[in-house]
């Protein structure tokens, strides 16, 4: 199946999608069909991720980048191969892209190094890093908490001032609110798309305030993009949106778990202070002092994740071959059927917008009268999969007026049909419950 020039996947590429997942097949709850609505958390693996992961530990297993040998050469060599195909499917070149064991650890590599900065490693090279009291770092309301605490964290230790940007009531940044971002800015970090009401953000606008900072005369605010919940269903091309960093995990977007991406842009990692320290990362050692290796080894200390990267490898050049447009496209029919359906039940609100534009398939909800967790009991007794809880999102559901939710979310694989069940699951919720049907106000 080739994506390019397509625009969606047709019936026969959906069932062969379909059938490159093993795990879709299986049943649970008794011998319900499983219907998977919880992409968003993580991604199920199709086979040729199950089997490069286990080709490379049959046949070239060994450690990267520290041998001579012949499996040492081969091992290395399908580790560096990933990180050519990884960063290509998100438009950068393999030097710029540093891996790492998921998202969140590449939000904490950059916000170290930061802090290490700010202490005085990497010298003058590293001053762009360098954070002090005075200091603001400006994150969004909409950001779960990996996109958060860090910086939480790094403004504690250097005396930094954390900021946001707010939200609105339908879920999406406040543009409202760009003018938080001035002169004092020196960090500019915020989601791609939010895990919780599926909204894009406005990438363009918020890159342009931090750009119009830079433009005074400063150096201007490093943008960070936190693209975990993009990279898996959209196009994206990181130097297009002209953000100085990304991170991004690998269990999301079909690829193993204990993987994920740390991109920047080249002169900023050459800049930028090692967060691990020891083996692999070193140029040479003495007993006094250390010199560090070029990026991206600079950043990957230690023993590597080399299967993860070669079944990342696998995952994507699976969405290459599919193409992220006609990936795209299908998931954006998804999530107009999705938020047509689930729109329409009695009781039912959805955190975030309610129409298909610029958002994806990652649809939280409450249910009037009934826990989140009651809601996800009774979809899984039925065989449907969602996630419940804050998802690691506690302030926009603060802000949204929710305490928690639940939340469906596409992937790939996700039919139409499967959709159409979860709806009608939904929409017994309430009575099976006994919670009263009110319609325009009044008991139905």
């Amino acid at each position: 199946m080739t994506g390019q020039g397509r625009t969606a996947l047709t019936a026969t590429e959906l069932a062969a999608v379909r059938a490159d997942f093993p795990l879709l097949t299986r049943t649970v709850r008794d011998g319900k069909p499983l219907v998977y609505l919880d992409s968003a958390a993580t991604s199920q693996k199709p086979e040729c991720v199950i089997d490069a992961e286990q080709d490379f530990y049959l046949r070239r297993n060994a450690a990267v980048h520290r041998g001579a040998h012949a499996l040492a050469e081969e091992a290395t060599e399908a580790y560096e191969q990933a990180r050519v195909a990884v960063s290509g499917l998100v438009g950068v070149d393999a030097d710029e892209l540093v891996w790492t064991k998921n998202a969140t650890e590449g939000i904490n590599l950059l916000t170290y190094a930061f802090s290490n900065a700010s202490v005085g490693r990497g010298g003058l090279a590293a001053e762009r890093f360098r954070l002090g009291p005075g200091d603001e770092v400006v994150v969004t309301e909409a950001e779960h908490h990996a996109n958060l605490v860090p910086w939480q964290e790094l403004c504690a230790r250097t005396g930094a001032t954390l900021r946001w940007l707010g939200v609105t009531d339908s879920g999406r940044i406040d543009l409202d609110s760009l003018d938080v971002i001035g002169e004092r800015t020196r960090v500019v970090a915020f989601t791609h798309v939010s895990n919780v009401t599926g909204a894009i953000s406005p990438v363009g606008e918020v890159v342009a305030a931090a750009r119009r900072v830079a433009g005074a005369g400063a150096a201007g605010p490093l943008v960070v993009l936190d693209a975990c919940q993009s990279v898996p269903h959209l196009p994206v091309d990181f130097r297009a949106l002209d953000v100085d960093f990304a991170v991004f995990s690998g269990h999301k977007m079909l690829g193993p778990t204990g993987i994920g991406a740390l991109y920047g842009r080249r002169e900023l990692l050459a800049a930028m202070p090692p967060f691990g320290t020891g083996g692999s990362m070193v140029e040479t050692v003495t007993m006094t002092g250390t010199t560090f290796a070029a990026p991206p080894q600079r950043f990957e200390a230690g023993t590597q994740m080399v299967a993860q990267t070669v079944g990342l490898h696998a995952a994507a050049e699976y969405l290459a071959e599919l193409g992220m447009e006609a990936v795209a496209a299908h998931e954006a029919d998804l999530t107009a059927h999705l938020l047509r359906g689930i729109t329409h039940i009695d009781g039912v609100r959805v955190l975030g917008p309610t129409e298909p534009a610029d958002r994806v398939g990652v649809v939280a909800f409450t249910v009037d009268g009934v826990h989140p967790h009651d809601v996800g009991q009774l979809l899984d007794d039925a065989g449907i999969a969602v996630r419940v809880g804050h998802h690691c999102a506690q302030p926009l559901h603060r802000r949204l007026g929710a305490q928690s939710s639940a939340r469906a979310s596409v992937g790939l694989h996700t039919t139409t049909a499967e959709i159409d069940q979860f709806c009608a699951e939904l929409a017994r919720v309430r009575e099976f419950f006994g919670v009263e049907t009110m319609t325009g106000g009044a008991p139905a």
